[in-house]
């Protein structure tokens, strides 16, 4: 190398450069690849996810090769700088060589190539892996002998290589879907969010509570019976003696005309023949499994039980795939019987049944949840007591007017509008 004309120096010394950001480029690149992304092409068939994934398999080899490479490059820059030095200015020259050396590589080798693979790691990576590849195999020898020096040492100071397969968490999940931005549609979005949030949700957070079940009555009067089924505005409906505690069964409204006589009678014998055994479901069973469970079982409704089995409500599978895909419905009593109402100062009149997560999801409040499942549940929970009067609660930053108590539930309760709380503060 002392003979070697200078131009041959100058221009090893370069091809040595760029050998050296080519090995720390590929460095950055490699381990900056989205793994889950990177399974995808390679299912995809995509020639270079598949050669980059083989090079992931074996992490250490594949950070052997890089390193191998890397430092046969850098010493055999160092060396030929040193030559040229000497050659040019003389001994002198050696230690503002290596300095302007390190500069240069720290620079054009190092924080370049690393920072756009950084940027563009996947158009580095698959790039890169055709030659990462064979040069691996090329340097298996080398590669075998360094590993086995590597897990000695590990071994020795008590670690151990995990090569267990990534796997993501529900919350990593949820911030992945939060995260997703234009790759994924905002209401797609909001319904993948929803299925990772069923398991959080139990049936007794969506049922129909007991005070509001629609059903039959069988020790009414045949008039009843008969009104109640022509005014009833749903398709299945469960079937009681005297209490709703006392259910015998459901009843689907197509099967009602087979308990009718040619007087337009509803014939009781009849009737019960055309009821299915109740389907009762624990009212702390998560959404995620009575999904399953209604489609294991052929149901469509449950009737909700507590711990003691007394009847807590009824849960459908219509309220279930709402709480994926947001509500739908086309029972026009129900859209005439809102539960928040929107007043003109701002303010909102609320049904006390209304549940806490139905609140929270209308007005992006950020009610309590891990208690009282309605809103008359939870002021009564803060009140400890049923109120006199007319009181004012005030929640956190919320603040609640009760406006009318009946049947010991808070019928209809008033969110303070901004405008008073403003003046409360003055």
């Amino acid at each position: 190398m002392n003979e070697a004309p200078l131009g041959f120096l100058f221009g090893l010394i370069g091809c040595l450069i760029l050998l050296s950001g080519f090995f720390s480029g590929s460095e950055t690149g490699m381990m900056a690849l989205n793994r889950y992304r990177l399974r995808h092409l390679a299912k995809s068939g995509h020639k270079g996810a598949n050669k980059a994934t083989k090079l992931l398999e074996e992490p250490e080899s594949l950070i052997s090769t890089i390193l191998i490479g890397n430092n046969l490059v850098n010493n055999l820059a160092a060396a030929t700088a040193t030559v040229l030095a000497i050659r040019l200015y003389g001994d002198n020259a050696v230690v503002p060589a290596s300095i302007l050396l390190t500069l240069v590589f720290l620079i054009f080798a190092e924080i370049i190539p690393k920072t756009v693979a950084a940027y563009h790691s996947e158009g580095v990576a698959f790039k890169v892996s055709y030659v990462l590849l064979p040069l691996k195999t090329v340097l298996f020898p080398v590669i075998w002998v360094v590993n086995r020096v590597i897990h000695f040492f590990l071994r020795f100071t008590g670690f151990e290589a995990n090569n267990s397969t990534e796997h993501l968490s529900m919350d990593e999940l949820r911030t992945i879907v939060g995260e997703a931005g234009h790759m994924i549609p905002k209401r797609h979005q909001g319904m993948l969010m929803n299925i990772l949030d069923l398991e959080q949700v139990t049936v007794d957070d969506i049922m129909i509570p007991r005070n509001e079940v629609y059903g039959i009555d069988l020790d009414d009067d045949v008039q009843t019976i008969l009104r109640r089924l022509q005014q009833s505005e749903f398709t299945r409906m469960p079937v009681y003696r005297e209490d709703i505690n006392n259910i015998v069964g459901i009843l689907h409204q197509r099967d009602v005309i087979s308990s009718i006589d040619e007087h337009g009678q509803v014939k009781l014998n009849l009737l019960m023949n055309a009821v299915k055994d109740p389907y009762f479901v624990p009212e702390s069973t998560p959404l995620h499994t009575q999904l399953f469970n209604f489609q294991k079982h052929k149901h469509r409704q449950g009737v909700v039980v507590d711990e003691y089995g007394v009847v807590q409500g009824i849960v459908t599978l219509e309220d279930l795939l709402e709480e994926i895909v947001g509500e739908f419905t086309s029972n026009l009593i129900e859209d005439n019987n809102q539960d928040i109402v929107q007043q003109k100062d701002g303010s909102h009149v609320i049904d006390g049944t209304a549940t806490i997560r139905d609140i929270n999801r209308s007005l992006s409040w950020e009610l309590p949840t891990d208690g009282p499942k309605t809103l008359n549940g939870l002021l009564l929970e803060h009140l400890e007591s049923f109120p006199d009067g007319l009181v004012c609660v005030r929640l956190g930053k919320y603040a609640f007017q009760i406006e009318e108590i009946k049947d010991n539930l808070l019928k209809s309760v008033s969110t303070l509008p901004q405008k008073k709380s403003k003046k409360k503060k003055k």
